[in-house]
């Protein structure tokens, strides 16, 4: 039989990569009919990932679908997977926390940054504008009436908390701008979304310009969103068969609806956790776990066990079950108890030291033996094994399996600051996506309504207009410091901070905010506490021997007296 005939089953044509129903290109470049075999697929080709007869790849033909194609159809059950898996799997609940911590942190601080050169206006204006816009924008943010909040929950910090822990839990973040007249100081207020609510409605059916939900132009652009009115697990409601259609901004510009989400592949419409990639480790990880522990327990139960040489037969016919069969296993293992141990009460009973509790047994009946249990022993955890398990998850989530497991039983200063660094690298680039672009949208809804109200105070005559060209980027503009670096050896740190200052590699603005603290605040504390040091007649000596050894130069004394002997004086004369 040719390759010609059995290119005849489009299945064979599939197996023996020949093409299907269209002319191909051979090996020498010229097309061939269709139905020719493709000699240089089926010889196999330089790649050895693409071989199509060995035994590890026969079988490995991955479907080729678009992003949604590969992603919208188990959408649902990997949000799911993974949610119960940080709800019952310390590991993972441990993994969301710290993501949280390294990115967030206790408060998500603005740093007003307008840009006033494409503003035409001065650096004295930017300073007026910049303390009054983060005055102004942090009273209300971290309030505790919650104004950021529309359920009055979350202060501003806690949202930033609750969008990164979203993020982890689903891959995307999704809140809707409301404006809420409640006798707020501002009406705006955002609400929070569970992604499971962004769904197409019944009447819609998904396809180019529909996907799960997002409704999009014919460049892909979102441009309005499908929203459940409540969950689609609440089944007691039967608002949960209704859909609101929100458009996701405003015809002035204004965001109305905030979707964000790592895009993976080109055309991708909906996120996806980073935690779908090790579900079956932690699943196997934990199961692994629970079987050990309730082995150790089950080991620990029991102290020893008496075991006897009498014949399996005896035993059934002395215990009154004559000879058992299927159904009456049961029935004779019921009567072991008023039996069988009847029998050692009667021969034991009178033995008072007969007890586990650091007493030998004194003696046993006839053709029995005493087998010692160890108590607890109950498998490998904490092996290589469970460690190697572990680090699935600690690489799925970006966090070094040091600080997810808590173990630096095996760490140094290096590995322990090498692990940190990969850490941080991995929680600033999730901040930047995630944390500093969901603060940012609020931030830009709240700098707007502040401009229409007349709130901002430093602006003047020759200030532009907010909702012209690109005007509200330029206004809107900051960074957000979030949760500090932190330090394993806080000299060494320090020491390297301060020579970075020393040497103009980096900026106090920069060093402060890898401790989680905005620069303004401090010079203003450490003017008032000069200004009350001076007033009251106090001084604080510096210690020589501190300050040398965090910039690394020699003392005063020991340099004038090197100098003076001229042991380290080499210019020439």
């Amino acid at each position: 039989m040719t390759f010609r005939h059995l290119a005849k089953d489009e299945r064979m044509k599939e197996l023996l990569g020949l093409p299907q129903g269209r002319a191909v290109e051979g090996v020498s470049g010229e097309v061939l009919p269709p139905g020719t075999p493709n000699t240089s697929a089926i010889a196999g080709g330089p790649y050895e990932g693409a071989e199509r007869f060995s035994r590890e790849m026969a079988l490995w033909r991955p479907s080729s679908r678009s992003a949604d194609g590969d992603l919208l159809g188990d959408k649902s059950l990997l949000d799911t997977r993974v949610r119960d898996t940080v709800r019952n799997d310390a590991y993972a609940a441990a993994g969301a926390e710290i993501r949280k911590d390294s990115i967030v942190g206790a408060m998500f601080v603005l740093n007003s940054k307008p840009d006033y050169k494409r503003l035409g206006l001065d650096t004295k204006w930017s300073e007026e504008f910049q303390e009054e816009v983060e005055a102004k924008f942090i009273a209300w943010a971290e309030s505790l009436n919650n104004y950021p909040d529309a359920q009055e929950v979350n202060n501003f910090t806690g949202l930033v908390r609750l969008a990164v822990g979203s993020f982890s839990l689903s891959g995307e973040v999704l809140a809707v701008g409301e404006w809420v007249d409640d006798g707020r100081p501002f009406k705006t207020a955002i609400q929070m979304i569970d992604p499971d609510r962004l769904s197409t409605p019944p009447t819609m059916r998904d396809g180019p310009q529909m996907r799960r939900g997002v409704e999009r132009n014919r460049r892909g652009a979102a441009e309005a969103y499908h929203i459940r009115t409540v969950h689609p697990g609440d089944f007691t409601s039967f608002e949960r068969f209704t859909w609101k259609r929100i458009k996701a901004r405003k015809r002035w510009g204004r965001q109305q609806v905030i979707h964000i989400f790592d895009q993976q592949r080109p055309d991708q419409s909906r996120g996806l956790s980073r935690m779908v990639s090790a579900l079956k480790e932690s699943r196997i990880t934990k199961r692994f776990r629970d079987v050990t522990l309730q082995n150790a327990v089950a080991n620990a139960l029991f102290a020893a066990t008496i075991e006897s040489d009498m014949p399996s037969e005896a035993v059934y016919q002395a215990l009154g079950g004559g000879q058992p069969d299927a159904g009456q296993v049961a029935k004779v293992i019921s009567t072991f108890a008023g039996g069988y141990m009847s029998v050692l009460d009667a021969y034991m009973g009178e033995a008072e030291n007969l007890k586990i509790d650091g007493v030998r047994i004194p003696h046993l009946p006839p053709g029995s033996k005493l087998q010692l249990r160890p108590a607890g022993k109950g498998g490998p955890l904490g092996s290589e094994f469970e460690t190697s398990l572990v680090r699935y998850i600690a690489a799925a989530l970006g966090i070094s399996y040091e600080e997810l497991s808590k173990d630096y039983t095996k760490t140094n200063y290096s590995s322990a600051r090498a692990a940190m660094n990969e850490t941080y690298k991995t929680m600033q680039s999730a901040k930047r996506l995630i944390a500093d672009r969901f603060a940012s949208h609020i931030f830009m809804m709240w700098l707007e309504e502040a401009f229409a109200n007349g709130e901002i105070t430093s602006l003047s005559r020759r200030s532009p207009n907010f909702w012209d060209g690109m005007n509200r980027e330029y206004y809107g503009r900051a960074d957000w410091i979030g949760a500090s670096r932190g330090q394993i050896d806080e000299l060494k740190e320090t020491q390297a901070a301060v020579l970075r200052l020393k040497y103009g590699l980096s900026t106090r603005e920069d060093e402060l905010a890898r401790l989680g603290k905005d620069w303004r605040r401090v010079f203003e504390q450490l003017e008032r506490e000069q200004t009350i040091a001076t007033e009251r007649g106090l001084t604080f000596t510096e210690d020589d021997n501190m300050m040398n050894a965090a910039t690394g130069a020699p003392r005063e004394k020991e340099a004038k007296d090197e100098k003076d002997d001229g042991s380290e004086d080499n210019t020439d004369a």
